[in-house]
């Protein structure tokens, strides 16, 4: 059952422990660089080897060139060795291709909007499908629904004979009340206004129709928010601390999850596909005010957190509970992750200077 955390460290300890007991990865106490980081985030658990190792067939991500995509790559090649891991994308970021490649991972340049060049691609029994657009969206929306609504359409009759785990957002609901203990996946998606919201709807649609049409397994993967040291809601609120810049609580809670254990998690979904394809809440188990994170990261920095407004009664927020039954509690605790995230940003290492918006509220990306 979801609590409210007020105290994001109280229940730290105890998680700790049941996590070392489970399935224990030493974590540390902070990243002396990215490569500690990235091999730490791509580094798989002994529950997520055992799940691809029992899935047969190998294994495509398409959009791979995203914030999470080459983490979840790496941790795929790690994970299942025996494997083919296939990545795809236009892959516009210099050296990313070579990068992959040279952990193992087969790079195809591709772009997913080319109808033809879909038709192109290997037959590969399971897909991770990633891309999407969000930033960007207000003033150029029909480019965000081309991306969120034409290319799932083409993927999805392309590889009708696999298994789909399709990226979604926990956008795709109406905002909650802080304490309804989050949308759960028989809520209807029925987000506030917004393009980006409502063209992520259509994309959980279209796979919904040809799943259901053709018969295809899959899973459509509502995230709220991943953590990376150089990204995402806790790296946005300890910068805005740090530099003494103002926040806003109007939207008041959220929830979080490790990248690394978003990632397993998806990877995992894969083996519990269903036909027709079905929602899938994937985040943290806690929902976590904001001004307490803030004021956590204020304790850890030395100074006071410059807090603006009162907290609305609703935000977007999602129950977790069927993750959980399915893979248990993320492997990394909400304290450990504010301690990683605080000396990073106290110590000046990369930004990705990407804001999530989580604040936000206007539907307006």
């Amino acid at each position: 059952m979801r609590r409210v955390v007020e105290t994001p460290i109280r229940f730290n300890q105890a998680h700790r422990t049941m996590t070392a007991l489970l399935d224990p990865l030493h974590l540390p106490q902070h990243f002396a660089d990215i490569a500690e980081l990235e091999e730490f985030m791509t580094r798989p658990s002994a529950a997520l080897v055992a799940d691809l190792r029992a899935l047969d067939g190998d294994i495509v991500i398409l959009g791979v060139g995203g914030k999470m995509g080459p983490t979840l790559a790496r941790l795929a090649r790690r994970a299942a060795p025996d494997k083919r891991i296939l990545a795809v994308a236009r892959f516009s970021e210099k050296g990313l291709k070579d990068q992959l490649a040279a952990a193992g991972i087969e790079c195809i340049q591709a772009d997913l909007a080319d109808r033809d060049a879909v038709a192109r691609l290997p037959d590969v029994k399971n897909v991770v499908y990633m891309a999407g657009r969000k930033f960007g969206s207000a003033g150029a929306e029909h480019l965000t629904w081309a991306m969120n609504a034409y290319v799932p359409a083409l993927v999805a009759q392309r590889y009708r004979d696999s298994r789909i785990a399709a990226f979604s957002s926990g956008c795709v609901y109406p905002y909650v009340h802080v304490y309804s203990q989050g949308a759960t996946e028989a809520t209807p998606t029925k987000p506030p206004p917004g393009e980006y919201a409502w063209s992520v709807v259509a994309r959980e649609r279209l796979f919904e129709h040809f799943s259901k049409t053709l018969g295809t397994p899959g899973r459509l993967i509502r995230l709220n928010y991943a953590i990376d040291m150089r990204y995402g809601v806790l790296h946005d609120i300890a910068r805005r601390v740090f530099e003494r810049k103002p926040i806003s609580v109007a939207t008041g809670h959220v929830n979080v999850i490790w990248q690394g254990d978003a990632n397993s998690h998806v990877l995992r979904a894969l083996r519990h596909c269903t036909a027709p394809t079905s929602g899938l809440n994937v985040s943290g188990p806690e929902t976590l005010s904001v001004r307490v994170l803030a004021n956590a990261f204020a304790a850890r920095f030395g100074r006071s957190a410059l807090l603006e407004g009162s907290e609305e009664p609703t935000c977007w927020l999602v129950n977790t509970g069927e993750a959980a039954r399915l893979f248990g509690y993320p492997n990394v605790p909400v304290g450990r992750m504010i301690d990683w995230v605080a000396e990073w940003v106290a110590a000046g290492k990369q930004s990705w200077d990407k804001e999530t918006h989580f604040d936000v509220r206007s539907g307006e990306f």
